[in-house]
């Protein structure tokens, strides 16, 4: 289960924001996890509280933004959306391509109090 080294990375960074600014917590964090991440949010979810407990991030607001994957094929150039990494170009069926998005995972945003 990476999502808990996942959920550590995240705390660690925002403690980080935190200090920085002599903030005293975060009350809204905001993430983008692309849906071809790998990243199992309901796992995240699962391992978010127990992590969180009793550091700036106990008791944020999470939001999470899922974008969608796209893929750009290095054949023909068609652009179109992928649900898995190996997804082949729906044109002309290559699996060589190029993703463009989904495989996004980062804090867009913290509210700092």
């Amino acid at each position: 289960m990476h999502e808990l080294s996942i959920a550590t990375s995240i705390l660690k960074t925002s403690e980080n924001e935190v200090q920085k600014i002599n903030g005293k917590n975060v009350t809204e964090i905001f993430l983008e996890i692309g849906k071809i991440s790998g990243v199992e949010i309901p796992s995240l979810e699962f391992v978010w509280e127990q992590c969180m407990k009793n550091s700036v991030l106990d008791g944020a607001k999470v939001h999470i933004a899922e974008p969608e994957g796209y893929a750009r094929c290095a054949e023909c150039n068609h652009e179109f959306k992928i649900s898995k990494i190996y997804d082949s170009c729906e044109r002309c069926g290559s699996p060589f391509k190029e993703i463009i998005t989904g495989q996004e995972m980062k804090i867009k945003k913290l509210i700092i109090c």
